[in-house]
């Protein structure tokens, strides 16, 4: 066994011993008053050591590239990123020992960047959302280090059959629920990565439930979902951190969801503030599209009748973004103000009202 073998068995069972440190992730019911035979609940990612949804796929995508060979002890690790997965890459960099450098647009969160340095990590930044691939490329050559490339590797580096998948965990939290087989699980596309290891592992597990990505503005991922167009760019950048791309990401699999739903920015941002007063705490702006889009299906249940659950996801916390979201200046910098959008959520919510914008809806293009 060489030096190296034996440095890539370390890594991994640090990597393993943390995860064995860590429990499962909460799943928070939201009471919606006006619909009461449908139960919606939230997968709080949230609770994970580093603070969001990404910590999982951080975790996969630093075991993945060390089974492959692409790690090596002193190695650069660098990633792409609009910051929540740099924060969870640059924790489990440090964790086996490794440099870190994330690539992220100027205008990621002062929150964001804090946490990646904390963590040892250094922030390289470029102009725009669309140059952080490049980027990301060129310094691992100049440095000789690897790009982890989650936009790629996303949706191969996580076992969507196994037992330790977001999907698994859902499934069995919900077991002693009145409706355990949820009708529609909700998540927004950063990478695509969440939506595809969930379709496959409901497909897998042989589950009715059906799988619905939520979509903000300035993205391609919609047009792209309902017209087949894998080629789709944008010049715009999502207002909403996380979530939407300017072009299609290689682990975005339209095949394996249902639905499609795009949410205005400005739904969104309001739906944070609901939540923030149903909850007792503030969540990030992609937990709004999620809630817009979940609560769309649930009304759209409750007019056919139906009764059953909805699951969708709390992405990470709002602590990371109370410079922009919850900023009033900031928002009507950008012309995002909720406004009256407070209060028509929370009537939908509560009163079963009619939400005063469009959701725009498509299905799979074939």
């Amino acid at each position: 066994m060489t030096e190296h073998d034996i440095w890539v068995r370390q890594a991994i069972r640090k990597i393993d011993a943390d995860f064995t440190r860590s429990a499962d992730t909460h799943l928070i019911p939201v009471h919606l008053p006006a619909y009461p035979n449908i139960h919606l609940y939230l997968k709080d990612e949230s609770s994970h050591p580093t603070g969001s949804l990404k910590h999982r796929l951080a975790r996969s995508l630093f075991l993945y590239a060390l089974c492959n060979g692409w790690l090596h002890q002193g190695s650069t690790v660098i990633e792409a990123s609009s910051g929540s997965t740099a924060v969870s890459e640059a924790y489990f960099a440090r964790l086996i020992g490794l440099p870190f450098i994330a690539v992220v647009p100027r205008g990621t969160s002062r929150e964001k960047i804090a946490a990646i340095q904390f963590y040892g990590g250094q922030v390289h930044f470029v102009d725009s959302g669309r140059l952080i691939y490049g980027e990301s490329e060129r310094l691992a050559k100049e440095l000789g280090g690897h790009y982890m490339d989650q936009f790629t590797y996303a949706e191969r580096a996580t076992d969507w059959r196994s037992n330790n998948n977001i999907a698994d965990s859902i499934f069995t939290q919900m077991r002693q629920e009145p409706f355990p087989v949820p009708d529609w699980i909700v998540c927004s596309c950063g990478t695509g990565g969440t939506t595809a290891t969930i379709g496959r592992y409901v497909r897998y597990q042989g589950y009715m439930t059906r799988v619905c990505a939520a979509d903000p503005e300035n993205s391609v991922f919609f047009d792209a979902y309902a017209t087949g167009d894998h080629n789709l760019e944008i010049q715009a950048g999502s207002n909403i951190e996380g979530i939407g791309r300017p072009r299609v990401e290689r682990s975005f699999i339209p095949s394996v969801i249902d639905r499609m739903i795009r949410v205005p920015d400005a739904a969104s941002l309001a739906a944070l503030r609901y939540l923030e007063r149903s909850l007792g705490r503030r969540c990030g702006g992609s937990t709004g599209t999620n809630f817009i889009a979940s609560l769309q299906l649930v009304r759209e249940m409750h007019a056919a009748g139906r009764h059953g659950s909805v699951v969708t996801v709390l992405c990470d916390g709002g602590e990371r973004y109370t410079q922009t979201y919850y900023n009033d200046a900031w928002l009507q910098s950008k012309g995002l103000a909720p406004d009256g959008l407070v209060d028509a959520v929370v009537a939908s919510a509560e009163q079963g009202a009619d939400l005063p914008f469009t959701v725009d809806s498509a299905q799979c293009y074939s």
